[in-house]
């Protein structure tokens, strides 16, 4: 799963992204587009559970699961049409899962708003018209292609032109797409268009050293946004993030601790980030590795075995599956199977958040 960072010009995309993958790389100038290919990194999301099950099941190594993040060059007013290499940048937007927007919410004179002013509500009104104008655009280019095959009476087709049309009209009352409820088969029909606004969003408010708690006007602005439209919001000072992931453990505590933090913004953006693209953990434990395994809510026992090796899927048995407070109460695997708390589920079984898994495969 991947996540693209994206916002104004200047609101500091690139420096938050250098500090979400701890790169040491110089900060980018202090002018538009000046990232044009979109960087990517990965980002590991904490999960206090390793260490829980790592108190009965001691592993040479604790794993955490990651997200791929991918630094996308700011977008202006007027994207949609070409402004600002906006196609470029738009097209990068089309291959993410989800949109992490970074919305200025601090004042600066020594750093250049695109706009002139900052106000972080109509920063965030400036890219949803742009990838909703992108979509329509997109849409628009599509539905003749469609209608000519549905003329030949293809079911699919026919499908298509539904789902596009009702995309279409819901857009034209200035509504991103994920407010749309598409059914099953409707979302498959339009899924290949990489449609802009049916991406999940995150607001991430890029605060200054005296609103790290996100309680400011600016934030209020964003936080108040955010929840007409049924989105969350991040608050993370950006530049205090990024100097605090060039420091070793130690010193990060310290500067930590002078800060008035508990820890650091970044864990709290990764664990949001992947709420919002529909993900969840499993966990594999041995004493070679205990591993956590992003899965999508909803996946099932042979999909959820398949994250670890695709032959794992197609010859899928059974698995084997407890949880981490039976791990607590029983103190080994063995006690839990002794005392009948390990469970044998089939292939019709969903995966449940937190779950401790063996999988048994022909492979």
């Amino acid at each position: 799963m991947r996540a693209g960072i994206v916002g104004l010009p200047n609101v500091g995309k690139s420096t938050l992204f250098n500090a979400l993958t701890s790169s040491k790389a110089a900060q980018s100038a202090n002018y538009p587009f000046c990232t044009i290919e979109p960087n990517e990194g990965v980002v590991s999301v904490p999960d206090e559970r390793l260490a829980r099950i790592s108190k009965y099941i001691i592993p040479k190594t604790l794993i955490p699961t990651a997200l791929r993040l991918v630094d996308i060059a700011g977008i202006v007013k007027g994207a949609s049409e070409g402004e600002g290499l906006g196609n470029k940048f738009l097209s990068h937007i089309r291959e993410v899962d989800a949109i992490l927007q970074v919305v200025r919410c601090f004042e600066d004179p020594e750093v250049v708003h695109v706009a002139g002013e900052v106000n972080p509500v109509s920063d965030i009104e400036t890219i949803e018209i742009e990838l909703m104008l992108a979509d329509i655009q997109t849409l628009d280019n599509a539905l003749p292609k469609a209608e000519r095959t549905a003329k030949g009476g293809d079911k699919d087709a026919k499908l298509r032109v539904e789902a596009i049309r009702k995309c279409l009209n819901h857009l034209a009352t200035d509504e991103p797409l994920r407010k749309l409820t598409l059914d099953p088969d409707e979302s498959a029909a339009v899924s290949s268009y990489g449609l802009l606004t049916a991406k999940p969003v995150l607001y991430v408010a890029n605060v200054d050293e005296s609103d790290l708690a996100g309680e400011g006007p600016l934030v209020q602005q964003v936080r108040a946004f955010a929840a007409r439209v049924g989105a969350s919001v991040v608050p993370v000072c950006a530049k205090l993030e990024a100097e605090i992931a060039e420091l070793d453990e130690a010193d990060r505590a310290e500067m930590l601790a002078s800060s008035g933090l508990a820890e650091a913004a970044l864990p709290t953006l990764a664990r949001e980030a992947y709420r919002v693209l529909g993900l969840q953990s499993y966990f594999t434990a041995g004493v070679k590795e205990v591993r956590a395994w992003a899965i999508p809510i909803g996946a099932t026992a042979p999909q959820s075995a398949g994250v670890i090796h695709s032959d794992f899927e197609k010859g899928f048995i059974r698995a084997e599956v407890y949880s981490l407070a039976d791990l607590e109460t029983y103190r080994s695997e063995k006690e839990i199977r002794q005392a009948g708390k390990l469970r044998v589920e089939g292939k019709n079984y969903v995966m449940q958040d937190g779950d401790i898994c063996h999988f048994l495969c022909n492979t």
